[in-house]
């Protein structure tokens, strides 16, 4: 995906960090802010995926949010070996960066085959930390060899540590076991989504990777939770119907 010019991609950029302040209130849904978090790297780096993975309340990392189905079923597998990128970074609390995973398939030999043959040729992860606590870890994933520039390094960390401040608040640092609860909420209202997501390609014939989109437009429109609008589809107590037809009005 190409980078917007210079003077569109500042414009971007303060809307990225607007919506993401706007995000950030009471009872905020963290699943929907990494989403788009995911979407935002993809505009403004000139990646072509990117992936978000959570810390749950044993240590694990787990698949939070991704911006295309690939990216997360790689991530998955990434996970499955207990290697790769993400892992690395996780475990270090410092950014990791190959530009061309071929030219480095001894790093992570399992991990870097299946990397290579989903279409990826270079990755980049940068920590969700704040100062020596690390909670997870945002995967940038090219589909040509290459590095990223200085200014798109910073813009990266500084996304990524936004979305850190928010789902370490205050009162989250101060007791650990409500960032414990809400680490795991987030997890578990991914489980949710991915839930609802089946529904809706099901139900509509609809890619998946289409299915996340309508659901937020959905909610949004409605001033609506995301995980809210998910759960009443997977319960049978939202009509798949009023969600689908939503969309169409609002393509």
């Amino acid at each position: 995906m190409d980078i917007p010019s210079p003077r569109g991609r500042e414009s971007r950029l303060v809307d990225a960090f607007v919506e993401m302040a706007d995000t950030l209130v009471d009872d905020f849904d963290t699943v929907e802010l990494l989403h788009r978090l995911t979407e935002y790297c993809v505009e403004l780096l000139g990646v072509a995926e990117a992936g978000m993975l959570l810390a749950d309340q044993r240590g694990s990392l787990q698949l939070v949010a991704s911006s295309a189905e690939r990216t997360e079923l790689l991530e998955l597998f990434q996970l499955q070996v207990n290697e790769g990128p993400c892992v690395d970074c996780f475990r270090t609390g410092s950014p990791v960066s190959v530009a061309d995973l071929a030219a480095t398939a001894g790093r992570w030999p399992t991990f870097t085959p299946e990397a290579l043959r989903v279409g990826y040729c270079s990755v980049h992860t940068v920590p969700l930390r704040l100062r020596d606590q690390t909670i997870g870890a945002l995967n940038l994933f090219g589909t040509t060899p290459g590095t990223l520039s200085e200014a798109d390094q910073h813009v990266a960390r500084a996304l990524a540590e936004t979305a850190t401040i928010g789902i370490l608040s205050e009162r989250a640092i101060r007791h650990g076991e409500v960032l414990t609860e809400q680490l795991q909420t987030a997890l578990n209202s991914r489980v949710i989504i991915e839930q609802a997501k089946g529904v809706l390609a099901h139900a509509g014939d609809l890619p998946i990777d289409e299915t996340f989109a309508v659901l937020r437009d959905y909610g949004r429109a409605r001033r609506t939770r995301l995980t809210d609008i998910a759960r009443q589809l997977v319960t049978g107590a939202l009509d798949t119907a009023a969600v689908l037809d939503a969309g169409e009005h609002a393509r």
